[in-house]
């Protein structure tokens, strides 16, 4: 399965959107399967965006996991991803470049808020 940065980032704003701090249970994201959101909950726990638990079993066909909440540093990416305008302009400049790693997400990100703020 591919990670897809879409759904990474409704993730990230579904949980920090939940008031008492804890992920919603269950976690849907329209348009994404349970799998989907299950293996990218397992990926963002190991780039330590989200705390989470793994929950996959033998039945299913991939790793699962259930996040619990957001980490300092999932809310430290959502706070520069969570506008759709400066989202959609990371996408356009990272599908020009040929795709980017999380690092270069996180950077372009960055610069373009700096960029919206005035800040050089």
């Amino acid at each position: 399965m591919q990670r897809d940065m879409d759904l990474v980032r409704a993730i990230l704003l579904a949980v920090e959107a939940h008031p008492q701090g804890y992920a919603p249970d269950p976690l849907v994201i329209d348009g994404y399967s349970r799998e989907q959101i299950g293996y990218h909950a397992t990926i963002l726990k190991e780039a330590g965006l989200v705390e989470a638990i793994d929950s996959t079993s033998m039945d299913d066909a991939g790793p699962m996991s259930i996040i619990t909440r957001l980490t300092w540093q999932g809310h430290e990416f959502i706070a520069s991803a969570s506008s759709p305008s400066i989202w959609a302009q990371a996408k356009d400049l990272i599908r020009k470049a040929g795709g980017g790693s999380f690092a270069v997400w996180q950077s372009v990100l960055t610069e373009l808020v700096k960029h919206n703020l005035g800040v050089n």
